[in-house]
């Protein structure tokens, strides 16, 4: 069963709002159990929230923003979405470019997660 556009949707706005607030719980709350992170894509994928959970807790750390830069796209079991993420990396302003795609579960939870970003998306803010 697929989810609705809406159930994506509004997991992609808690995961950004999560993020943005710092907190990790809520951030972990839309992944499954065993979902898997490729961030960025060519990295090797964490498997599991334990593994999320560690990868989430250092962005948040470093004080990490997030916010939507353009429309949720959905299409079957997946999401895709523009943002941008705005830190500071060595004391200097950070932004960096991504498209996340998220593939969800019956449940309607994020089963995988990939984003995709490379040198030529990272600049300053």
């Amino acid at each position: 069963m697929t989810i609705s556009p809406d159930q994506k949707f509004n997991a992609v706005e808690a995961y950004i709002e999560a993020y943005g607030a710092g907190d990790l719980d809520a951030v972990m709350a839309v992944f499954a159990d065993d979902a898997t992170v490729e961030d960025p894509v060519g990295s090797k994928p964490l498997v599991g929230k334990e593994a999320i959970r560690a990868f989430m807790a250092v962005g948040i750390g470093m004080g990490a923003r997030l916010s939507l830069q353009g429309p949720v796209r959905c299409a079957g079991d997946y999401a895709a979405f523009p943002f941008e993420v705005t830190l500071a990396i060595e004391g200097r302003k950070t932004r960096i470019e991504v498209i996340d795609v998220f593939a969800f579960d019956a449940a309607g939870k994020v089963r995988e997660m990939r984003a995709f970003f490379g040198p030529d998306n990272i600049g300053t803010a």
